[in-house]
């Protein structure tokens, strides 16, 4: 598409990659804030126990089995995963599995949809996050371009 001011076009080139990694690198450490957490049993905000409201949200919301076990998936795909996304290792494998993981998030709380309610449209934007992400890639500065290969 043409631009209005023609000359700006090296710039947006030069950005856009640097915008990426930043967005990639911001989001993997944003998950890694609620996955750490659940992972050493430490509080997270108001959570005591951010480890056992995952565990009881699994069980007696969604009534899935192996609610623990789920919890520690959960846990490791936010802390673990989202250290994967920072660094761009196995992008295309994370991102998806945060994708879903924030759509069932939405769902969750799509009654409300005020964050401030507790609602839904701050994870419903990071499924379209997550979902750019899967569809992009690593891209630049990422461990898989300096591997040379991602899924």
């Amino acid at each position: 598409m043409p631009l209005i001011f023609p000359r700006l076009r090296g710039v947006y080139d030069r950005l856009e990659p640097l915008g990426y990694l930043l967005l990639r690198i911001a989001f993997g450490l944003m998950l890694m804030t609620h996955g750490v957490p659940k992972l050493l049993g430490r509080s997270h905000g108001s959570m005591a126990d951010p480890m056992a409201g995952s565990v009881n949200l699994i069980a007696n919301v969604l009534h899935l089995p192996a609610a623990p076990l789920i919890g520690w998936f959960i846990a490791l795909l936010e802390g673990l995963g989202g250290l994967m996304l920072a660094v761009g290792f196995l992008t295309r494998l994370v991102a998806p599995m945060v994708t879903v993981q924030m759509l069932v998030i939405s769902w969750l709380l799509a009654p409300t949809f005020p964050w401030i309610d507790r609602g839904f449209e701050y994870p419903l934007m990071l499924v379209f996050v997550a979902f750019f992400i899967t569809a992009r890639g690593s891209g630049r500065g990422s461990v898989d371009a300096w591997r040379g290969r991602e899924l």
